[in-house]
């Protein structure tokens, strides 16, 4: 896993407020996506630990930053999902200027692992996080869950299918990932130690 063994994951918080998280300076790595995408699942599958991150078969399940202290050395940050139509209007803009906010506004950030599910295209707020991204002249590294969902030749197209419409190069890397098998996780272990300084 690209010199990033897991001693210790556990959760330590859940806020929408900046003066309430870390403040140690310690890496964050983020997680984005839209709701239901898989983050959860991600981030459970990659440390290891069942249950760590709640998950949901019900959209919007996460409604606030939520930081998962890995090793005491570095955080992974679980960011609301966002386009879950059935969640309130004011919850929804409160979701977007937070996660907005942190992702414009954080020093320690790193990396953002930008999820999108295999099976479908790209939406309109898999663009506008993809905007943020350049805005802020963040790293991101996309991510398609549920890769077990489609045969080799079905997820070939969907990999294209994102590159095309997030309008990224030919060669960026699109990692296919399953929370199921765990398909994926050791080429996002090692974009992640790169970001630690660790690859």
């Amino acid at each position: 896993m690209s010199g990033v063994k897991i001693i210790s994951a556990e959760f330590l918080k859940s806020t929408l407020r900046p003066q309430d998280f870390p403040n140690d300076g310690r890496p964050e790595i983020a997680f984005a996506g839209r709701s239901n995408v898989g983050k959860s699942s991600l981030i459970n599958a990659l440390l290891n630990r069942r249950g760590l991150a709640k998950t949901s078969k019900s959209p919007g399940k996460t409604q606030t930053i939520n930081f998962f202290d890995i090793n005491g050395q570095f955080y992974f940050v679980d960011l609301p999902g966002y386009g879950y139509a059935e969640v309130p209007k004011s919850l929804q803009q409160e979701w977007g200027q937070a996660i907005t906010s942190y992702l414009t506004h954080r020093r320690t950030l790193r990396l953002v692992v930008h999820l999108l599910d295999a099976r479908h295209p790209p939406t309109k707020n898999d663009f506008r996080l993809t905007e943020v991204l350049r805005f802020a002249n963040l790293p991101p590294c996309y991510v398609a869950t549920k890769a077990d969902k489609l045969t080799r030749n079905s997820l070939v197209q969907a990999l294209a299918t994102i590159r095309h419409e997030l309008g990224l190069p030919d060669h960026a890397t699109v990692i296919p990932f399953s929370a199921i098998t765990s398909t994926g996780a050791k080429e996002l272990w090692q974009a992640i130690g790169q970001r630690l300084g660790r690859g």
